[in-house]
């Protein structure tokens, strides 16, 4: 039914209206019938008719808003279920732009925004009125409406601008060349009134063009950007864009005259931030078409920021922005020659000219000066944060959330930048500044200090290219290890510094040798009276630790000094993103010395329960707490099982998918969880019991998918019977529902776990994992198309029918039934395609468990046997092949894969101690026939047993049915038996 415009009204407000309260009983019904409404027809002309009516109250109208803004997002195209049919659609385009007076903000933004929407799905083609409407209407007189047009012209354009098809985009250029004119007239109309007006001090005047001078300039950055296959070829888009310059320093100069802190001020900063964009959008998008602006945006931004020009009217988002205008031109890989100029085109060898043109030495020398002797200054502001707030400090000097538009690395980014582009040229002068600061300097003198501090900072952020002129080892000793020992309190700045440039250096050049007289320094350095130095300490530490030429004997010295240093540290710290700092500080000194930790790690393990629970609130410490806890057992090994009374509870808490903090913690959960397992010396009730969690995760068939395999075999290995017993019927079905929809890689890693299953409980893993073995035996059968799941396939039945021959009957007596096929048969069948897929198996074990398995059905009378008798010998000679070397000594073969108790693999220095959990599989091979039977004795045994059974004369026929070839090969491997 169609709703009737009138009486579905007053319906449709009262719901609304309900729909506003704050009492939940009145809210959720009222939610359920609009629910129910979307999909009627009328419903969306009611809407309109209620947030167009401004007697109405405000909530109820901007509700309407949104449920029509839903609609469009779901019911608008044509192919949508429960599309609004064409007429009505027809009625709301018409109603949306009858009228551009709506008196509230928020809720004009909001119709501009839904008339955008529904802009990007019919316009021109069941829309052409709509632009000309909005041309019109920003001429009007009345201030209001030619407001709210504007507004909504800007959000169409932005719209428009945004679509990606190809047709789209013609569309797009059609509508900007047309219209792009008008956009630049009204843009200037609007600029010349706010300029005309600053001085007359009518403040609601001036923000009420400023305001239009905002939104025109918006439409124009959209046209301009987007507009335009090759925008230089345009006239009036290279004007507006030239123009840009003169306009951007008339409204830095209002800035004199406007106050500094109301709204005038965020909307006049706010429009000279976009002038910006549109010039950065645009090297971006064009930077071909760029190359006329190149000397203009160098020589105003450099104007700007490096000279007197600037004083007193920049800001700093403004300088910013300057900065990263200077920096794109810098980099911009059209404007950079090919090592060969004449492979370059002509376009980036003019733009190279004139960037060279304008970087002479003097430019670059003094642009480096000021970043360093200005920009790279600490700040009073950052000074009193040091001291008033120095966790605060650290955590924006790292890269708080504000930290990407601040200035500070704002100039860093520029300088290794402009230094890395420019180096030959920089590098003598950057040379020059570190000689004036030789020898100590004077603590009464703040600003010399601070000017060391800076060329510090200069010297570690171009660390790589200063590697070839700086002598680093001889400074450490002579210049930089002096300072750090300078304790007095206003020389912090500069021990912070030292030790952070060191860090810079480590990994740039930093002999080995010295390696012990840092970390001398660093122990010194953590018990400074300063928090900020012992933070920036830590982090150099760590930066230590991961060079790939950090050496363990070196370190071990200092070992339980830093250890204990740094947790102190770890409770001194109180911010969340410190404290986590400084635990992946710790994790990273653990998973370093491995075992060697164990002797110092009580403290850490008794703190970090507590840390555990304060942290209830903040998800990505606990992740902090779970990766050091990862490298804690790895450490500990099988000393882990005494932290199971915090671990066990952690891990469960972190896979639980019924728990909220799992989407921050499962991924580290998962490994811990698996870390543990490998690490575990014994199961106990609570480890098995964690198990209950992984059956929502398997469901769940994320990426994580991988590492639950890697637990289940963990389990496996650790106690087969027990598992199986609890878990293994639930993780049958889990693993018959994943093998329908997973892809080739999982059904493999599926399978993997039922083949260990076989192989470690011969027993009882037929018996618990029975419902998947039909599907392994259809697959050979049917000569599964896919190598590896065939390989897999293989690897599974091998082990039921070498090691569960009564299974193994149960199952092909089964399977005869469901094919409706003799038992023999269906045998024959499987050897023969076993024997005709042997190749698509590549794994030694698997190639000699074949072997094995298939010997395994001899001596045999059974004539479909002996008719693939000679089948079974090919593999056995392949698998002779596969697994017989030469000793050199003797000049004997013997089987490569045979293991004794007797070996104890050596582990180097380098190597990792072996795990629990390699030793439980060391202790699994000792019983596994691939590792304890001798191949070529097998092959004997069973070709005697066959010749018994069959007497001379029927063997010799047998053996006849061999290629003689084979036949050759096999007696010489079975020489001496």
């Amino acid at each position: 039914v169609s709703m009737d415009l009138n009486s579905a009204s007053t319906v449709v407000l009262q719901v609304l209206t309900q729909a506003t309260s704050q009492d939940t009983a009145v809210l959720k019904p009222a939610e359920e019938q609009l629910k129910q409404w979307e999909t009627q027809p009328g419903f969306y002309s009611v809407l309109l008719n209620i947030f167009t009516n401004h007697t109405l109250d405000i909530n109820v109208r901007w509700l309407a808003v949104l449920y029509f803004k839903n609609g469009i997002d779901r019911y608008w195209r044509r192919v949508a279920p429960h599309a609004l049919s064409e007429e009505e659609k027809s009625t709301l385009r018409a109603g949306l732009i009858t009228n551009f007076n709506e008196p509230v903000n928020q809720i004009a933004t909001q119709i501009a925004v839904l008339i955008a929407k529904v802009a990007r799905l019919d316009c021109p083609r069941q829309w052409p009125e709509l632009i000309p409407t909005l041309i019109e209407s920003v001429k009007v007189q009345d201030d209001l409406r030619q407001h709210r047009a504007l507004l909504t012209f800007y959000h169409v354009t932005k719209t428009l601008a945004s679509k990606r098809l190809a047709a789209d985009r013609k569309l797009f250029y059609d509508l900007a060349s047309g219209i792009y004119n008008f956009a630049c007239s009204l843009w200037n109309h609007h600029t010349d009134t706010f300029l005309q007006q600053v001085s007359s001090g009518n403040e609601a005047a001036v923000l009420s063009s400023l305001e239009r001078t905002l939104l025109s300039l918006k439409v124009l950055r959209k046209l301009t950007v987007n507009g335009f296959v090759e925008p230089h070829k345009n006239m009036e888009v290279m004007g507006f864009l030239h123009g840009i310059f003169d306009r951007l320093k008339q409204f830095l100069e209002c800035s004199r005259s406007i106050g500094t802190d109301n709204v005038c001020r965020d909307r006049l900063e706010k429009t000279i931030i976009l002038f910006t964009k549109v010039l950065l959008d645009f090297l971006d998008q064009h930077p071909f078409s760029f190359t006329p602006l190149i000397q203009r945006s160098l020589e105003f931004s450099v104007s700007y920021v490096f000279t007197e020009v600037g004083e007193g009217v920049t800001f700093e988002r403004f300088i910013v922005q300057c900065m990263n205008l200077i920096k794109m031109i810098v980099k911009n890989y059209a404007y950079k020659p090919s090592k060969n100029f004449e492979d370059s085109s002509p376009e980036t060898l003019e733009a190279h000219k004139i960037k060279m043109a304008f970087f002479t030495y003097p430019t670059l020398t003094e642009i480096c000066r000021r970043l360093v002797s200005h920009y790279f200054l600490l700040t009073e502001e950052e000074l009193t944060m040091w001291e008033e707030d120095p966790e605060g400090f650290t955590v924006e000097e790292t890269g708080g959330d504000s930290w990407k538009y601040s200035l500070r690395p704002c100039t860093e980014v520029l300088f290794i930048d402009i230094f890395h582009e420019y180096n030959q040229t920089l590098t003598p002068v950057l040379l020059e500044m570190m000689q004036t600061l030789q020898g100590p300097t004077n603590v009464e003198d703040m600003n010399a200090l601070l000017i060391k501090d800076a060329v510090y900072n200069a010297v570690g952020l171009a660390a790589y290219e200063l590697f070839d002129s700086v002598d680093f080892d001889q400074w450490f000793k002579n210049q930089l290890l002096p300072e750090l020992q300078v304790i007095h309190n206003r020389y912090k700045p500069l021990r912070r510094r030292v030790i952070w440039l060191i860090g810079q250096w480590i990994s740039v050049k930093f002999k080995s040798d010295l390696r012990p007289m840092l970390y001398e320094a660093i122990c010194n350095l953590l018990q400074d009276q300063d928090l900020v130095v012992r933070i920036e300490t830590a982090t150099t530490l760590k930066l230590t630790v991961d060079d790939f030429e950090f050496r363990t004997d070196q370190f071990l010295p200092y070992l339980e000094t830093m250890f204990t240093l740094l947790f102190q540290l770890l409770q001194q710290v109180t911010e969340c993103d410190t404290k986590m700092h400084v635990l992946h500080v710790l994790s990273c000194v653990i998973e370093r010395v491995n075992i060697q930790i164990r002797p110092y790690v009580g403290c850490l393990v008794q703190y970090l329960p507590l840390l555990w629970k304060q942290s209830e609130e903040h998800n990505m410490l606990r992740c902090a707490i779970l990766t050091t806890l990862i490298h804690l057992v790895q450490g500990l090994g099988a000393d882990s099982k005494n932290l199971y009374p915090f671990l066990l509870p952690v891990i469960q808490l972190s896979t639980d998918v019924s728990q909220p903090p799992h989407v921050y913690l499962l991924e580290d959960g998962l490994e811990l969880w698996l870390v543990t397992l490998e690490n575990s010396p014994c199961v106990t009730p609570e480890l098995l019991r964690i198990f209950q969690n992984m059956s929502p995760l398997l469901e769940l068939s994320s990426e994580n998918l991988r590492t639950c395999f890697k637990i289940i075999n963990g389990y496996i290995f650790l106690s087969s019977t027990e598992f199986l017993q609890t878990y293994a019927v639930g993780l049958c079905q889990s693993f018959c529902e994943l093998l329908k929809e997973i892809t080739t890689e999982g059904q493999v890693q599926v399978l993997k776990v039922v083949e260990n299953a076989l192989k470690v409980n011969p027993v009882l893993g037929p018996q618990m994992f029975q419902p998947i073995l039909p599907c392994v035996f259809r697959g050979i059968i049917e000569g599964e198309r896919y190598p590896v799941v065939m390989s897999t396939y293989l690897g599974v039945m091998g082990r039921v029918l070498l090691q569960n021959t009564s299974f193994f009957s149960s199952l092909l007596n089964e399977m005869a039934h469901k094919f409706n096929q003799e038992m023999d048969q269906l045998l024959g069948n499987m050897i023969e395609m076993w024997v005709d897929r042997m190749d698509n198996i590549t794994q030694p074990e698997r190639r000699k468990l074949s072997a094995l398995a298939l010997l395994s059905l001899l001596p045999s009378d059974n004539s479909v046997i002996q008719d693939k008798f000679c089948g079974i010998i090919n593999i056995s000679v392949e698998g002779l092949h596969d697994v017989m070397t030469e000793d050199p000594e003797t000049g004997t073969y013997k089987d490569c894969m045979l293991m004794s108790h007797l070996e104890e693999p050596k582990v180097t220095e380098d190597e990792e101690p072996p795990t629990e959990q390699d030793k439980r599989k060391k202790m699994l091979a000792l019983k596994d026939p691939v590792h304890t039977v001798s191949l070529q004795q097998f092959i004997y045994e069973k070709l005697k047993a066959q010749q018994e059974l069959l007497g001379e004369q029927g063997f010799q026929s047998l053996m006849e049915t061999v290629d003689t070839e084979i036949v050759t090969q096999l007696q010489e491997f079975l020489q001496g038996f």
